[in-house]
């Protein structure tokens, strides 16, 4: 039984570490409707700048900050060659993804530990001193929920302001942004500027969650991103209520379970991209058929 209940709880944990970057796809996919490649390249590079200033001795929140900063740079360069040099979205995402795979080598090699004399934010003196009576599973649990909570209500203010709002309509009705003289270029600079803020982020924390860096770590995580984002809204699609920012990190954990029910199958670990690109397949078909039951009925 309490092998099942670890398993439960590690799961839940990658499904909330990785739900920062679900918030970040949420953002240029549903929001902005940009097709980002660049969080394949933002989110080892969140990861090796993380591993790379805690093995020099860096704090390890520190890190974190410094990983997001980053992470916003590359959005931020993203957003200018679509928006100023007049790439196309798609193009613009590979090309910033394409450079990031070299900067990251460059950073912290192809592979890079972290060991185990260093502290993580889940081994810190912040963390031990509010949750040093629990395991270190438990700590990973609580934190994580922590950080996703904490960015989730972060979002959630920010939409509401008028930056915030702009950067909806950017996405919705560009023309209402034009008609009020605002530039919707620069919402769609800010918007992945922060996007990757949040993807470099997720990346960081996963790296000190496994104390590891890889080079090829980033691969694929495009992908589920947007099965997270597309899982989540679907199943909350007729409750209005629900914000999207709780949407995906639903949708996050969902998708870490359905992974985790592949493994225990006894599927073999180099099979796992096959299946998470037949599961997002056959969530849009899915999702396809369900908008052309809606128009039917229309």
């Amino acid at each position: 039984m309490s092998t099942y209940i670890d398993l439960l709880v590690s799961t839940l944990t990658q499904g909330l570490i990785y739900a920062q970057l679900a918030y970040g796809v949420f953002i240029t996919y549903k929001i902005l409707d940009f097709p980002d490649l660049t969080v394949d390249g933002s989110f080892p590079l969140g990861a090796a700048v993380a591993a790379v200033l805690m093995v020099g001795g860096c704090d390890p929140f520190l890190a974190l900050l410094a990983a997001a900063g980053v992470g916003a740079l590359a959005g931020f360069v993203t957003g200018v060659i679509h928006v100023r040099l007049k790439v196309r979205d798609l193009l613009a995402g590979i090309i910033t993804m394409t450079a990031l795979f070299s900067i990251n080598l460059q950073i912290a090699g192809s592979n890079l530990a972290i060991g185990r004399e260093i502290d993580t934010i889940f081994t810190a003196a912040p963390t031990m001193a509010l949750f040093g009576g629990l395991t270190l599973m438990q700590r990973k649990l609580i934190v994580s929920a922590v950080l996703a909570l904490v960015v989730k209500v972060l979002m959630d203010l920010y939409f509401k302001t008028r930056s915030g709002l702009l950067l909806r309509a950017a996405g919705n009705n560009p023309n209402v942004v034009t008609s009020i003289a605002k530039d919707v270029g620069r919402a769609k600079i800010i918007g992945l500027t922060i996007a990757n803020a949040l993807v470099a982020l997720s990346g960081a924390i996963v790296a000190q969650e496994q104390r590891s860096f890889s080079s090829t770590m980033g691969t694929g995580q495009m992908v589920f991103g947007l099965a997270t984002v597309i899982i989540g809204t679907t199943i909350f699609k007729k409750l209005p209520f629900v914000k999207g920012t709780t949407a995906v990190v639903v949708g996050s954990i969902i998708y870490k379970i359905c992974i985790q029910i592949a493994i225990n199958l006894g599927l073999p670990a180099n099979l796992l991209k096959l299946v998470t690109a037949v599961l997002f397949l056959a969530i849009l078909v899915l999702g396809n058929l369900q908008k052309g039951k809606v128009k039917r009925h229309a």
